[in-house]
């Protein structure tokens, strides 16, 4: 997938380099010409400085073959002017972005290109799982010299595992939990702590499959 993300700072940054260790092709954009230099040495993605609101960027950035665009300025008028921009003049398939001030969630629908609208408070993990279309179980990365995945799951009102203590669940043979994400805090994956909707869980598995992990949990 080729991804464009608009906007650096810690969220965009964040989806960035989970999507690049997704393999997918990433470029991320930010008008700060320091904060791409800053970056450089650290994201593993493709960056361009420049305003995201202006067309000849977005087109220099790759809009015209992106099959995903993500706003996630600090700003909601930059955000819907990027996402009109990328669904009506560059026709990408599909666009996300970003809801700053509650206020103004009315605005963020077909009407500017959005397809996807993420409050600002919405887990790292399920902003992905939105904007991409993907499913509620997301290989991160593969550490290939090692044989091992690295997979995030996200625990849904409707998860068989709400309410059972984490040892409960059986996990697949080589798997283990390593960390359990409870609004926005690591949690020390103890067994007998019980599982809630929204908890975002870290496995790390040297044969599993997303799917039996998704079987685990959901």
């Amino acid at each position: 997938m080729n991804v464009l993300i608009a906007g650096a700072g810690r969220l965009g940054t964040q989806i960035a380099q989970v999507l690049s260790a997704a393999r997918n092709e990433v470029t991320l954009i930010d008008i700060d010409d320091d904060r791409v230099a800053e970056l450089q040495s650290r994201v593993p993605v493709r960056l361009v400085a420049g305003d995201a609101c202006e067309p000849a960027l977005l087109e220099h950035a790759g809009a015209l073959t992106a099959d995903l665009v993500i706003a996630t300025t600090g700003e909601d008028e930059d955000n819907l002017v990027i996402s009109l921009l990328a669904k009506r003049q560059f026709s990408v398939p599909r666009v996300a972005a970003r809801i700053n001030d509650a206020d103004n969630a009315w605005l963020f629908d077909g009407r500017w290109g959005v397809d996807v609208a993420v409050p600002g408070t919405t887990p790292l993990i399920s902003l992905i799982e939105e904007a991409t279309g993907a499913t509620d179980t997301v290989a991160l990365l593969r550490l290939s010299k090692a044989g091992v995945d690295v997979i995030e799951t996200a625990i849904t009102p409707q998860s068989k595992a709400v309410g059972r203590p984490l040892g409960d669940v059986r996990l697949p043979e080589g798997t283990v939990v390593a960390t359990i994400v409870r609004e926005g805090r690591p949690t020390v994956p103890d067994p007998a702590i019980q599982l809630r909707a929204g908890d975002e869980l870290l496995l790390v598995s040297h044969s599993a499959t997303e799917q039996e992990i998704h079987s685990a949990f959901q």
